[in-house]
């Protein structure tokens, strides 16, 4: 060995030593794709790791609809005039005689005012009884006190008004313009109608769901499908407590990403580069952009579909793999649909591994570095 070769060979060697220490003892964002596939079920592990493809993509297209049941949908849109429990009336009812039924001495007119329609929807009318008046018009009560009046004093004139009255009212809370209690009067009769009346929505229509209870019942929606979906402006009733808040489902973004953080969605439907691109995007310098993966917990029916089978039994704990370098991989994260709950991990690229290596070792020794030779000898 000439002289040089053995001067540094030492040196050369207690670098290599500190390169492999140092490399074992390296931070890193998380686990590398080779530790990913360790966990897999074909390693015997508790995980199944699939690449996305098309049919992969198709078999886990699920998004949870929302809708309302048919029982809202089938209500009918409630008249101008149709009276409501809680509604208040006013009554007045002339007589053709001096001395009548309800009118006093020398009067022919009674007038009955703030009559309450109870809870079952009836109002109590002297010598006429107890009288349906709930879903009902006024021009229709009229009639039916008239002809009950009729069998005991000679041709009563009857007329019947609403008077304001606090049943026939919605509340809206919630991310709206103006929160409390609206009348439902003839421009605020369908759920549109009344959310434009309270102010509008305050937050994003994109991720803005609406929740109506009535009763034991309540039904949710996307505010956009107001407006594609007829059918999804409901008729209002009474008493209906009206709730508008922003979508609730979220990701988890980890590894060599813009950002680690919980992420709320910000559309209905969120695909996997979107979802990216909502975290700030790969880091250009540490990314791998060929282990991109998708942890979810998979019900077994979509399991079963995704992996070809038909004996998974309970939710199953798949990794989806997308690989963006791929000659149409970019289609695919386009495609796969990003699910509430779903943890997006993209892995280290090997190259920046090494990077830290080489700066923690020869970054940690450019001082002692001059005195290598001094201690290898």
């Amino acid at each position: 060995m000439t002289p040089f070769k053995s001067r540094w060979a030492r040196p050369i060697a207690l670098l290599a030593v500190l390169a492999v220490v140092a490399s074992c003892g390296l931070p890193k964002v998380g686990p590398n794709k080779s530790q990913i596939y360790s966990g897999s079920v074909q390693k015997d592990g508790d995980a199944f790791v699939v690449e996305v493809n098309d049919r992969v993509t198709a078999a886990t297209a699920f998004v949870p609809a929302l809708g309302f049941a048919d029982s809202f949908n089938s209500a009918a849109t409630l008249g101008s005039d149709t009276i409501q429990p809680g509604d208040v009336l006013g009554l007045t009812i002339w007589e053709n005689v001096d001395d009548g039924l309800l009118a006093g001495e020398a009067q022919n007119a009674t007038f009955l005012e703030s009559v309450q329609v109870d809870g079952s929807g009836f109002i109590f009318v002297p010598y006429a009884g107890r009288i349906k008046a709930s879903g009902n018009s006024p021009e229709a009560i009229r009639r039916i006190i008239t002809e009950r009046l009729e069998e005991q004093t000679p041709d009563p004139q009857v007329e019947v008004r609403r008077e304001a009255g606090d049943g026939s009212t919605v509340s809206l809370v919630g991310s709206v313009g103006a929160q409390g209690v609206y009348p439902i009067e003839r421009p605020t009769r369908t759920l549109s109608t009344m959310l434009a009346r309270a102010g509008g929505i305050t937050i994003e229509p994109e991720i803005a769901q609406i929740t109506v209870l009535r009763g034991g019942s309540q039904g949710t929606i996307w505010f956009n499908d107001l407006y594609t979906n007829p059918r999804s402006d409901i008729a209002l009733r009474g008493g209906d407590r009206i709730l508008v808040e922003e979508d609730t489902r979220s990701f988890t973004s980890l590894g060599a990403t813009g950002s680690q953080a919980r992420v709320r969605f910000e559309k209905q439907d969120l695909s996997a580069l979107e979802a990216i691109a909502q975290v700030g995007g790969l880091v250009s310098s540490s990314s791998d952009a060929t282990g991109v993966f998708v942890f979810r917990n998979e019900p077994a029916e979509i399991a079963n579909q995704v992996l070809g089978r038909s004996d998974l039994v309970g939710d199953q704990r798949m990794i989806y793999l997308l690989d963006l370098t791929a000659p149409n991989g970019m289609f695919k994260a386009r495609d796969f649909v990003i699910r509430d709950g779903d943890t997006i991990y993209v892995t280290e690229a090997p190259l920046a591994q090494w990077n830290k290596t080489v700066s923690a070792v020869f970054g940690s020794l450019i001082g002692p570095l001059a005195n290598i030779d001094q201690l290898a000898n």
